[in-house]
């Protein structure tokens, strides 16, 4: 049984379709697995996240959705859930989030949460998502690129989880959109270099293009070999 929470060390970073398809990977192998948002804004009454995870699974929509519990928070309004909930005059129920976590954790191997932005993300005034994680105790994926700056905010992020105690599982390198191919061919060396020197497992996944018909990514450096 585990529950691992995906972020991004940014916004669109490539978060969703990564945990799309780490659970197809999953999947796949015969392992129960289904996703969840910790909380989704720019939706309204539905998650437009869990339906393209559902899409990349091939499976049809969980029990779990339609009773609310893979997305317990939803916002209309496209921003941090601080302020998506703000503009709706409503609170952001953490206790709601953390009953949908512990149900679908007896229910399910692996639980695959995926979070809203990047760690420093305020759910409310007074309470970051990294905290709140640290809290649940999951363990955590990041989602990172090539992209200019996402070398600063991957070690930024990193060493919050090492400062919080949270364990690292592994990154995910997106390589979609393409970007500078100095850089891209740099990044991850780095990469590793920091989650050596915090003594956090060095297992990077690179992220090619995804799109329809859907190619196999192994995530075995993540979740080990479900081949075996």
């Amino acid at each position: 049984m585990s529950v691992y929470f995906i972020s991004g060390i940014d916004t669109d970073i490539g978060k969703s379709i990564a945990v799309g398809m780490m659970a197809r990977y999953l999947h796949q192998f015969g392992v129960k697995v289904i996703t969840m948002k910790l909380v989704q804004t720019g939706n309204d009454g539905f998650s437009e996240d869990l339906n393209k995870h559902r899409s990349m699974m091939n499976v049809a929509p969980f029990p779990e959705d339609a009773e609310g519990l893979t997305a317990p928070q939803i916002f209309s309004f496209p921003a941090s859930p601080h302020l998506a909930a703000s503009l709706e005059k409503r609170t952001l129920d953490l206790d709601a989030i953390r009953r949908a976590v512990a149900e679908l954790a007896k229910r399910y191997e692996v639980v695959l949460l995926e979070g809203a932005g990047g760690l420093a993300v305020p759910l409310n005034e007074e309470l970051l998502t990294v905290d709140f994680v640290s809290e649940l105790g999951s363990a955590l994926i990041l989602v990172t690129s090539g992209r200019l700056g996402s070398l600063n905010h991957t070690i930024l992020s990193l060493e919050a989880a090492k400062n919080r105690g949270i364990a690292v599982a592994g990154v995910i390198y997106n390589r979609y959109p393409a970007a500078d191919p100095i850089i891209d061919a740099d990044s991850p060396r780095m990469i590793r270099k920091y989650l050596k020197r915090y003594r956090m497992p060095e297992a990077i996944v690179e992220l090619p293009e995804i799109k329809e018909p859907y190619v196999n990514v192994d995530f075995s450096p993540i979740f080990g070999d479900k081949t075996k």
